[in-house]
């Protein structure tokens, strides 16, 4: 009876205000997971997150230039150490046409896609693997409040954009969230500058969020550890390809 009467009450009570949620991701997440699960909603949190992203590349491609950010791009591939200096310019002159339309669409259109493939595999994860029956548009709001971690991430970049040596920056790490940003990537191999890269703060805070996140989009019914172990485990993979291709 008890819990009959504690339900529908708990049902009208108002969803926290986005602000509100905003706070908690960083103070207490857990209550913020659970209230999201309960009335979940994704479009203030998405908004934020691509807003978050457009206002780094916005800030890169003023700050650092759009040659210079295609000088970065094509010193840092595996093709610069075949081709002279006067090759690696005419490639920059030509590059530098596209990489700011590029970057700009790539600022708006990665970070939906990106919550879209995170969101499927967190339903792959509950409901498949571990028998759950968790809503799509519960996940991804879950998602969604998880990433918000990167707009923080986002503006870290930029306040070293705005604050640091532009001649120092590296646009493909532009977060001092890992050893690799730490690095000169013309110093180390290829290999250990992925590895060390990849191993980021925010990534790993991330990850931990998701499974707190996604397993209150159980109910309950998953817990928050195995959730973070399959996400880790995704992860994992996916450095180790970028790992293996740094070494091709």
């Amino acid at each position: 009876m008890g819990d009959a009467v504690a339900r529908p009450a708990e049902a009208d009570t108002p969803a926290l205000s986005f602000p509100e949620r905003l706070m908690g991701i960083f103070i207490s997440p857990g209550e913020t997971f659970e209230d999201v699960a309960r009335k979940p909603g994704f479009w203030a949190p998405l908004i934020a997150v691509v807003l978050g992203s457009v206002a780094m590349i916005e800030t890169m491609i003023w700050k650092i230039g759009v040659e210079r950010l295609a000088r970065m791009g094509i010193e840092q591939s595996s093709r610069a150490s075949s081709m002279t200096p006067e090759q690696i310019d005419q490639l920059v002159s030509q590059s530098a046409k596209f990489t700011g339309i590029i970057m700009q669409f790539a600022g708006f259109l990665a970070p939906p896609v990106v919550l879209l493939i995170m969101a499927g595999v967190g339903l792959l994860i509950v409901n498949v693997i571990f028998g759950a029956r968790a809503k799509f548009k519960t996940v991804f709001s879950l998602v969604c409040y998880a990433d918000l971690v990167s707009v923080l991430g986002a503006l870290t970049s930029m306040a070293v954009m705005l604050f640091g040596d532009p001649d120092h920056f590296n646009s493909q790490n532009p977060i001092p969230g890992n050893v690799g940003f730490f690095l000169n990537p013309h110093e180390v191999s290829k290999p250990l500058y992925a590895l060390a890269s990849s191993a980021d703060i925010f990534a790993i805070w991330l990850l931990i969020l998701l499974g707190l996140g996604v397993s209150k989009g159980t109910g309950g019914k998953v817990k928050p550890l195995p959730v973070f172990l399959a996400y880790a485990g995704v992860w994992i993979l996916l450095v180790l390809a970028r790992v293996g291709f740094a070494m091709i």
